[in-house]
């Protein structure tokens, strides 16, 4: 039967890992990559569950602004050499640096297979201290934001200096991603990260029941979870909840996550959801049967807060390209972010509350024209330059009003005076001003040998900076460099202790 084929790409052999040409196709209305290994035969795979909604986001594929200084060249191909290679075709938006591959869990669903290996992989300060100097010298546009991660990254006794390091280099955002069991027990050390200037806590967080708890963590941490948001709160750190959803565990939560979220906004900044990754522990042959695509994800939103967030709500990060371009161009310079990654990476949306009623951003900006007026707006600037800012300022400020729907836009917010702010000012913190309210409600899935596609990760802006002075993306690290760098740069477990 001949497939309907939407592209050909390359993958990975789930067995072996070896590279495999692909094709990605649709059939009965769903997306699929397959592709065959000489040694262990076909691999037929879900991409997307939603082939309409896979075609709606591919609108958004956004423009190649790769490295200028390149780590390797690569003459294998993608996703060998990875480091990053000349091959890439975006800049790292978000850098992370596993700090320790110890843990005080053994979950699961692992990506990171943390906490199991007889060997520890812990980088020393100096050897971290490179690393996010590595990080700040990626020109064009050096990495502004920054993730310690692990293992859990908060037993290591120098964690706070080590934010306090990534903020004396230069790095405009910091935060770790933990399962919050630290910060649950010491109000000091949450104290500490706080004062130290940590901007966000990246806190795992599966379900408000204890079941999910049970299944991903082996032991029912939620009491924990409950602890480290308040004690956050106590000292003023910023929230982000990170669920990991697995189908028929915690897939009829994420409604109840949302309302969780809702329910402490004071705290809880946005909601990053990330469907369960086939790498490190989870169990392979549960890939179909436990696999949540990004167009579930959305259904799942849309049937669990009765329609009050819907499919057409949300836009892949690609969609906000035209943002960084034009403030690149009002600035007269290369934008500090520019969120490139590929179309099919992720989806999210902000959502306001008011009265307890959650509004999407779509139900009273025009999100399509927005960024079509943005587009315009910067060619204009780009062709014209400073001379004539000030008239397309002028244009901007008559024009931006049209795409605003009065009706709907939350009554505590004025969008016209912030984007006046903005564009006449210069005043980037009116910008907060947006976020009053409001709750980022994101679903970013990465892929896994199974699943995995050599156009997406070309297009990744997520990249760990590993000891040997690679930076390597997020995906192509847990699908198959992972393992060796830990090995590399271990040291066995007793003579850690003994040290």
């Amino acid at each position: 039967m001949l497939l309907n084929i939407i592209k050909k790409t390359r993958s990975l052999c789930p067995v072996c890992l070896k590279p495999l040409e692909a094709e990605v196709y649709d059939k009965d209305g769903k997306i699929r990559i397959k592709k065959k290994c000489s040694e262990h035969g076909i691999f037929d795979n879900t991409y997307w569950s939603d082939a309409e909604l896979y075609k709606r986001v591919n609108v958004y594929t956004p423009t190649i602004k790769s490295v200028e200084n390149h780590h390797s060249i690569n003459t294998k191909g993608c996703p060998s050499e990875c480091g990053l290679c000349n091959q890439h075709e975006t800049t790292t938006i978000l850098g992370l640096i596993d700090v320790t591959n110890r843990c005080n869990l053994r979950c699961p669903v692992c990506f990171a297979n943390a906490a199991v290996s007889k060997k520890i992989y812990e980088p020393s300060y100096d050897e971290i201290k490179e690393m996010l100097r590595n990080l700040r010298n990626v020109k064009p546009v050096p990495t502004s934001a920054i993730q310690y991660a692990g293992g859990e990254p908060t037993v290591r006794k120098d964690i706070v200096d080590l934010i306090k390091l990534a903020i004396e280099k230069g790095f405009s955002h910091t935060q770790i991603a933990t399962n919050g069991i630290r910060i649950s027990q010491d109000i000091n050390f949450a104290r500490e990260l706080a004062d130290v200037g940590l901007n966000t806590i990246y806190l795992q967080f599966d379900g408000v029941t204890e079941g999910p708890y049970i299944h991903n963590r082996n032991k029912n941490v939620l009491p924990q979870k409950l602890k480290a948001i308040e004690n956050c709160r106590e000292v003023g750190l910023g929230v982000v909840l990170v669920p990991t959803i697995v189908k028929g565990v915690n897939d009829d939560q994420i409604g109840d996550i949302i309302r969780f979220a809702i329910d402490n906004i004071d705290i809880v900044h946005g909601v990053n959801f990330q469907p369960v990754s086939f790498s490190g522990r989870t169990p392979s042959e549960k890939v179909e049967e436990q696999r949540i695509t990004i167009s579930d994800f959305v259904r799942l939103v849309s049937d669990q807060t009765d329609g009050a967030i819907v499919t057409d709500d949300f836009y892949p990060p690609s969609s906000v390209e035209p943002i960084s371009n034009f403030i690149g161009a009002y600035e007269g310079g290369n934008p500090s972010v520019i969120l490139n990654c590929h179309q099919h990476c992720g989806i999210a949306t902000y959502i306001f509350i008011e009265d307890d009623k959650m509004i999407p951003v779509t139900r009273f900006i025009n999100v399509d024209g927005f960024f079509e007026f943005l587009d315009k707006t910067t060619d204009r600037l780009n062709e014209g330059g400073f001379a004539i800012k000030s008239r397309i300022l002028v244009d901007a400020i008559k024009e931006l009003p049209k795409l605003l729907d009065k009706k709907n836009s939350p009554e505590t917010i004025d969008f016209k005076h912030i984007l006046g702010n903005v564009l006449s000012r210069r005043s980037y913190s009116a910008l907060g001003d947006f976020h009053k309210n409001s709750l980022l409600i994101a679903c970013m899935h990465f892929m896994d040998p199974f699943n995995f596609d050599e156009d997406r990760v070309k297009k990744c802006v997520i990249h760990y900076a590993v000891p040997d002075g690679r930076i390597i993306p997020f995906c192509t690290m847990n699908s198959l460099y992972r393992q060796g760098i830990e090995d590399e740069f271990s040291i066995p477990i007793g003579e850690y202790k003994k040290n």
